[in-house]
């Protein structure tokens, strides 16, 4: 498993973590707490090799996924969603396009 689908995995599985379960006997876990326990893990199965782009990559695993969720919460009123988000309306659109989360050339 390479570096970025480790992470990828780490912090999905502790990000679950973070969304309340009715049916669960423990409170959900803070995302700030989710996040800090998937950098730890993430570096413990490195095994000496050399983080690199650590930032990009927990960026790219978070915000993509963010952007999303906001967007459906807005039921796709970018507006709306750069408002939620605090975010300039140009600025969303550029990450939306990053992300392939909408249609349209990536700057």
């Amino acid at each position: 498993m390479n570096e970025r689908d480790l992470l990828s995995s780490e912090l999905s599985s502790r990000l679950a973590g973070t969304l309340a379960d009715p049916a669960a006997s423990a409170p959900p876990q803070p995302l700030r707490e989710a996040v800090e326990s998937a950098m730890r893990r993430y570096f413990e199965h490195l095994d000496g090799s050399q983080a690199t782009d650590l930032y990009a990559m927990v960026m790219a695993e978070v915000e993509a996924p963010l952007l999303a969720c906001v967007l459906e919460h807005t039921d796709g009123n970018q507006t709306r969603a750069a408002d939620v988000l605090g975010l300039n309306r140009g600025t969303l659109r550029k990450k939306l396009k990053i992300y392939g989360l909408i249609e349209g050339d990536a700057p």
